[in-house]
């Protein structure tokens, strides 16, 4: 985990909902505001926080270091292959997500992997929960 903390700069939330009730909006908020360059993915057109909405990581004409994933498990299975083919080194699957066969895919391909925690929380343990 330290590794990807330490690492990230570019970071695609999949699934960053525009609902400000929804976790992945109030994640990718925070990252926005610790001053991360955030790529919200997400199926509608548009602006979260400023930043515009992409429908799929290979829409980013920017490089790409980190994919937090807020989708069914399910969905980490083809979205490895995206992380691949965009080069990030850093995929992680939010609290609740789990999907062993991309744990599996992206140790093969060399990727930096977390599933089942918060990187919110995370990164907050590892900067003594102040902003920077």
């Amino acid at each position: 985990m330290n590794k990807i903390l330490s690492s990230m700069k570019n970071i695609a939330v999949v699934g960053f909902s525009p609902d400000k009730s929804k976790d992945s909006n109030k994640v990718g908020k925070y990252l926005i505001d610790q001053g991360f360059n955030v790529y919200p993915i997400y199926p509608k057109d548009g602006q979260i926080y400023g930043k515009s909405i992409y429908k799929s990581l290979s829409d980013v004409n920017e490089p790409i270091d980190t994919v937090v994933m807020f989708r069914k498990g399910e969905f980490a299975t083809t979205l490895i292959d995206e992380v691949i083919s965009v080069g990030a080194i850093n995929f992680w699957l939010q609290l609740g997500i789990i999907n062993d066969d991309a744990k599996e895919k992206a140790a093969k391909n060399g990727i930096n992997f977390v599933q089942n925690a918060c990187i919110m929380v995370e990164h907050k343990k590892e900067n003594n929960g102040k902003f920077k």
